[in-house]
């Protein structure tokens, strides 16, 4: 049987990738609500361009949007177009699509440069490290600009690797996939890229090389054909409104300021998210990172095998997109998203060697057995959290109790044995499975728990009013889309301490009238009904469905 997996490792390794990636990406996206903020948010975007047929300029509930370029919503039509329908299925496959993508772009590069297997193991990593396979599952725009930058730096790499004769296609592909990246998220696509191959090069000794006319003539054509065309369109169509919001709010503020979003955090803000993005796989790689930092002084750079060479040019992407994002005033948890790809390769590299060669073992080991037992305490703390936990909040997550309990045991205490047998690839391998089994079949679970917090609330408010079709007032509270996706005449509306509502501001909407409603938090139903004559029809957990008759 094992001649047999060697002779024909491809194909064994290219269905084991698309097993785990089916159940870590794809499995069950269709089975439950999209999320606020962000989803409900860009899938009604996607939604009315596919509806409109204006595939140029952006909405978000009738108003411009100017803040990202096109390139997701474009991948969220193309979904509903193919598929024939708009749903959270439809609406998440192209998210799931594009981390498949950059899942084998890592696999084949691995597989060129180093081997099959270590193209094997650091792909199953990036599909099982924990932020990437959580965010993959999540109609957002992060996912695919992470996917782009990292497949172009991928093809960056490989120019260092391949013959000479081939080095001028993957240049022409790193410069696809940068303008892809920019059609996706502006000038960060092209900023990081761009900015690690300047220091890959750097380090290879081959700046020079980077400007042969061949190379970079069409790559530069190539990005300015893809790139241009819509920007220019814009400009020209909607100056200088898309030169304010697009260039200089949502492109330079951000990064020299947080005040537009409000967003600043300190400047190690990013290392306990890719601590706990990378798990479980990170364990390991913190334990044998922190024995090389310590040997630093016996790394040889004169005389590096081409696997060894791979590894520093990973590091220095890591290196590079931890500051590039930490410099930045605007930081939020999904920008440090593009670093896995290359943590992947790094972490590939160290289980690899554990696996196949055999080094590192005391530590990796060590990692393992800790993991196991953190598994194993946390089940049995599990099963008894009735007994010390309070009431309510036991009444809350008690859903997700025996999911959690059951996975956590069996992927413990399969590391266990496998670290003690000293079989590393199904150690490995438990990892692996433990994070698939945990995202294909408990995030429906888990974001059921979260909409259990008020957005279940809204979801049903939504349905109910689009059913009776009713007009629709979100009052106080302009962020929560999942009205604006699953209902219908959807108004978003501020009641300030004012002597009357400012109906003149939306153009006849009459909030007074006897077929509209309105959503309102709790805890302002006293501070509003003290101002405003309101009946009560509905009390939820967080939200209140009223109908407000008039000023007192």
């Amino acid at each position: 049987m094992g001649k047999y997996i060697e002779k024909y490792w491809d194909a064994f390794a290219l269905i084991i990738i698309f097993v785990v990636c089916g159940l870590g990406f794809f499995y069950g996206i269709g089975s439950y609500a999209l999320m606020d903020v962000d989803e409900t948010r860009y899938v009604s975007m996607a939604r009315d361009m596919f509806l409109s047929k204006n595939f140029l300029t952006l909405y978000l509930n009738h108003e411009y949007f100017f803040e990202k370029p096109p390139l997701y919503f474009w991948s969220e039509c193309l979904s509903f177009g193919l598929f024939g329908h708009i749903n959270e299925f439809t609406a998440r496959f192209a998210t799931a699509f594009y981390a498949l993508l950059a899942t084998l772009a890592v696999y084949f590069t691995g597989r060129k440069v180093v081997s099959a297997k270590f193209g094997f193991v650091s792909a199953l990593i990036l599909a099982t490290s924990l932020e990437f396979v959580i965010l993959a599952r999540f109609a957002i725009l992060d996912i695919i600009v992470s996917s782009l930058v990292g497949i172009s730096v991928l093809c960056g790499f490989l120019t260092q690797f391949v013959k000479d004769e081939h080095k001028k296609y993957f240049w022409w592909l790193f410069y696809l996939f940068i303008a892809l990246a920019v059609m996706s998220k502006g000038i960060l696509g092209f900023a990081v890229p761009c900015g690690i191959m300047f220091f890959v090069s750097l380090f290879n000794k081959t700046f020079k090389k980077c400007f042969t006319p061949s190379y970079i003539i069409p790559g530069i054509l190539l990005f300015l054909m893809i790139v241009l065309p819509w920007h220019v369109i814009m400009l020209k169509t909607y100056d200088p409104l898309f030169f304010n919001e697009y260039i200089m709010k949502h492109h330079i503020n951000r990064f020299f300021s947080s005040s537009e979003i409000g967003r600043e955090q300190p400047f190690y803000f990013y290392i306990p998210m890719i601590l706990w993005g990378a798990m479980p796989h990170a364990m390991a790689a913190i334990f044998v990172g922190i024995e090389k930092i310590k040997n630093w002084q016996k790394i040889n750079f004169s005389d590096m095998t081409q696997g060894r060479k791979f590894l520093w040019f990973n590091i220095i992407a890591f290196v590079f997109i931890f500051l590039f994002f930490s410099v930045s005033k605007t930081k939020l948890m999904t920008y440090i998203l593009p670093i896995y790809v290359f943590l992947a390769n790094i972490m590939g590299y160290l289980w690899y060697e554990y696996i196949y060669e055999k080094k590192h073992t005391l530590l990796i080991d060590i990692s393992s057995y800790l993991i196991s037992g953190i598994f194993i305490l946390t089940s049995l703390g599990g099963c008894f959290m009735k007994y010390y936990l309070p009431e309510n909040l036991y009444a809350d997550i008690s859903s997700i109790q025996w999911f959690c309990v059951k996975i956590l045991i069996i992927s413990g205490v399969a590391l266990l044995v496998f670290t003690k047998l000293k079989n590393r690839m199904c150690a490995f391998m438990t990892l692996v499975l433990f994070i698939a089994c945990l995202s294909g079949f408990g995030t429906k679970i888990f974001y059921q728990l979260n909409y259990a917090f008020g957005q279940q609330d809204l979801l049903d408010f939504a349905k109910q009013e689009k059913e009776a079709q009713h007009d629709l007032y979100v009052v106080n509270n302009p962020r929560k889309y999942s009205v604006l996706y699953y209902g219908d005449r959807v108004h978003y509306i501020f009641l300030e301490d004012e002597d009357c509502l400012p109906d003149e501001l939306y153009k006849g909407t009459q909030i007074y009238n006897e077929n509209s409603r309105a959503i309102i938090r709790n805890k302002e139903y006293e501070k509003l009904a003290q101002k405003y004559d309101m009946e009560l029809l509905q009390k939820k957990r967080k939200y209140s469905l009223v109908k407000i008759k008039s000023l007192k």
